[in-house]
């Protein structure tokens, strides 16, 4: 699913109106011509043209920000395939849950293949987190609305505007609920790393503060799995979205939906 082949955005057009332009062949924004799209009446027609031209521009000059405020907030799993290639997986680990008593140990950032983390005491500070996020078109988390950006927010006296994909929400969509870790089990998305909790994520930070370097490597591990891992599931999830938004012809192409 490819934001072209999008419509929902527009007032008054929803997901069964959608749909029926989809099966009538206006797959995507330059096929849209209003005798091909039966029960959209003019008002709406002129709407969806006028979002058309804006969109396309935007698109081009890939204004992530746009699509992120166009977007309802269940469908924004749609800019996914688009803004793939520019997306920056993140997740924290804390001290505990309290935004206002704990504190971030280590973040952990992927990107083009390539994992960075940041920690505590050593290179985690509020301009370097500002630099990940400067770089990123698209944030991709597993419930850092709640919980990852505003503990950032906080810890750090800073804004994270970037546009953001929180996975839990898509998910319990497609029937998936509970953790990151049960969810991946129930995927078959495996682990290279250690077999740890949250918990145990704790107590590791707690061990490196007191002088042992090995439990510090085996958090960062840790953390930079869920990040590598959320790649995975993003593509997982689009694709199964896809699937399910679609006609059952499948009409619309895509990398991920099309697997």
């Amino acid at each position: 699913m490819r934001i072209r082949n999008s419509f929902i955005p527009v007032e008054g057009v929803g997901a069964t109106t959608e749909r029926r332009m989809w099966e009538n062949g206006v797959r995507e924004w330059g096929e849209f011509r209003q005798d091909r799209a039966p029960g959209v009446g003019a008002t709406t027609a002129s709407r969806i043209e006028s979002f058309i031209d804006e969109a396309t521009e935007r698109l081009d000059d890939r204004d992530a920000p746009f699509f992120d405020r166009a977007f309802p907030s269940e469908e924004r799993w749609r800019l996914y395939e688009d803004f793939r290639d520019g997306a920056c997986f993140f997740d924290i680990e804390t001290t505990g849950l309290s935004h206002d008593r704990d504190r971030v140990t280590t973040v952990s950032f992927h990107r083009d293949g390539e994992t960075t983390t940041l920690v505590q005491g050593r290179d985690l500070s509020a301009e370097s987190l500002r630099e990940q996020f400067r770089e990123a078109d698209l944030l991709v988390t597993f419930n850092g609305t709640s919980f990852d950006v505003p503990f950032l927010e906080t810890s750090f006296d800073m804004e994270i505007d970037t546009p953001h994909l929180d996975l839990m929400y898509p998910c319990r969509t497609l029937g998936l609920t509970g953790g990151l870790k049960p969810i991946e089990q129930e995927l078959g998305i495996a682990r290279d790393g250690p077999d740890i909790t949250g918990r145990d994520a704790v107590r590791l930070w707690h061990e490196y503060e007191r002088g042992d370097e090995e439990s510090l490597d085996r958090l960062v591990s840790y953390n930079r799995d869920d990040t590598v891992n959320l790649r995975t599931l993003a593509d997982e999830v689009a694709g199964r979205l896809h699937r399910e938004t679609v006609p059952d012809d499948d009409p619309i192409g895509t990398t991920l939906g099309g697997r």
